[in-house]
């Protein structure tokens, strides 16, 4: 119970001792494992930044800072519970970033992983042309009037490889023809959906998560509700066209708008490559929190 608080203490003294020794000797060795250590926690935290690991880890940093608040206050429930609950949490911790691990892991054993190392990586925040967006409305009308169903999503500030790498890589400039041919019937890309990253479409044939709110109707079928799944745990613009109707939809913030217009659609995808600020995961949470009220309101009915 008083082991987190004796930790904490410890610390501070030692932290005391160090800050009041203006005679300690720095030697170059310290000074390149201060470099190396400083090395390893970017990438780190580079990596968490360029997967879904963001949003988790900012959920455990809160956590860490409730832990740190009952420490200074002593608040001894709740640090009896938090030393209780830390070696299930280390490995609940495994479990959730399994996906996440797995990927690094599998990274490490690559050979071109030392060039990448001393890159200087930076997330891909490029955002899409207007040429962009006219293939884009082009394409989706064109399957629209032929009814070939199609479920394009745009990516905006959260990375979406995780779903990228459900799919077949296509790494293609974007147009209105290549997006027909994806998804013409019978083709071996047009089940599932299309990434678009910047002015490419990055991966084809991707599986996307279904939504469980109970404001969507009954009648849509999978492609709508992969729609507005994507857009609940993420940022995206997701671009629907109906196999049954030909009508055109478009799913944003977990809400989505049915049988839409060019313009309407245009004014969408220009607010998104207009928009630069970084995204956060306060919407999301409130997107989840509203769909499970949904979900206990009408269990209770």
């Amino acid at each position: 119970m008083e082991r987190i608080s004796g930790m904490l203490n410890q610390f501070g003294d030692k932290a005391s001792v160090l800050l009041g020794m203006s005679d300690v000797m720095i030697s170059w060795v310290d000074v390149i494992e201060i470099l190396i250590i400083s090395f390893l926690i970017y990438h780190v935290l580079l990596w968490v930044k360029n997967t879904r690991a963001w949003n988790l880890f900012k959920g455990i940093v809160i956590i860490l800072l409730f832990i740190l608040v009952a420490a200074i206050f002593q608040m001894t429930t709740i640090l009896w519970l938090a030393e209780n609950l830390l070696n299930v949490g280390l490995i609940a911790l495994v479990i959730i970033f399994q996906p996440e691990l797995r990927k690094a892991l599998e990274n490490l054993g690559t050979k071109n992983f030392f060039g990448r190392l001393f890159s200087v990586a930076k997330a891909d925040s490029s955002k899409f042309s207007d040429r962009t967006i006219e293939e884009l409305i082009r394409a989706s009308y064109a399957m629209g009037k032929v009814k070939t169903g199609a479920l394009i999503v745009v990516e905006d500030e959260i990375n979406l490889g995780e779903y990228v790498r459900t799919g077949i890589d296509v790494d293609a400039l974007l147009s209105s023809q290549l997006l027909i041919n994806i998804f013409e019937k019978n083709t071996p890309l047009h089940d599932g959906a299309v990434i678009v990253r910047g002015d490419r479409v990055v991966s084809a044939t991707c599986y996307l998560p279904l939504s469980d709110s109970l404001n969507l109707s009954k009648d849509l079928g999978t492609r709508h509700r992969a729609a507005v799944g994507v857009s609940e745990v993420s940022d995206s613009l997701t671009i629907v066209v109906s196999e049954e109707t030909g009508k055109v939809s478009v799913a944003m913030r977990g809400q989505i708008y049915h049988d839409i217009d060019a313009d309407f659609l245009r004014e969408k995808l220009q607010y998104l490559q207009n928009r630069n600020h970084e995204a956060t995961g306060l919407e999301i949470i409130k997107r989840r929190i509203r769909n499970g009220k949904e979900v206990s309101k009408n269990s209770n009915q």
